[in-house]
């Protein structure tokens, strides 16, 4: 799949649908990640980060670049934007945003946006090591087959919940990440 592909599938008119994700009893803290895939010469890959290990939460996972809304924040793209340049050093100037997803919300108690953003491949990573451990690039496609997406079941209060797992070499996406790719997907295929 090239740019062009993509954007026709993302932008078309159908609305994306929500994701069952954790009912939260009132609002959650407003957050935003970036999704950046990034146009390789032969495929469309997405770029994840691993959060540093010593973390008080969610240490060594793999994330989408993003974090919670601050006050100086002028809105949750601002956010994401400014979350995605002081972990892994990418400026706005190199980032074109083509839409959001629907909120998700977190067991953490967390609303977040996810925007689905095309990154300019010329891009010089600088990680705040404070933050993310590693970077790394997954095959849209890869991404994309639901094939390769997993499905665990968890009970909480009485409910079922599903949590997403996507395997990738020696790395598994899951969680919040993994029900974000889930959510381009259905609305992608």
């Amino acid at each position: 799949m090239d740019r062009q592909t993509f954007l026709g599938r993302f932008q078309h008119a159908r609305q994306v649908s929500a994701a069952k994700d954790f009912p939260l009893k009132e609002a959650g803290k407003p957050a935003a990640v970036l999704i950046p895939i990034i146009e390789r010469a032969d495929e469309l890959t997405v770029l994840f980060t691993q959060r540093a290990k010593h973390l008080k939460h969610h240490p060594g996972q793999v994330s989408f670049p993003g974090g919670k809304q601050e006050k100086s924040d002028h809105n949750l793209l601002h956010t994401a934007l400014r979350e995605t340049e002081e972990e892994i050093g990418i400026s706005s100037q190199l980032i074109d945003v083509v839409g959001r997803l629907p909120k998700f919300r977190t067991i953490s108690r967390f609303e977040v946006t996810p925007f689905v953003s095309f990154v300019t491949p010329q891009f010089t990573l600088k990680l705040d090591k404070n933050e993310v451990d590693n970077v790394f690039e997954v095959p849209l496609s890869h991404l994309l087959d639901k094939n390769q997406h997993l499905i665990h079941w968890v009970k909480r209060g009485g409910h079922r919940h599903p949590v997403y797992f996507i395997p990738w070499q020696d790395k598994t996406i899951w969680g919040a990440t993994a029900a974000f790719v889930r959510l381009l997907s259905d609305h992608i295929n």
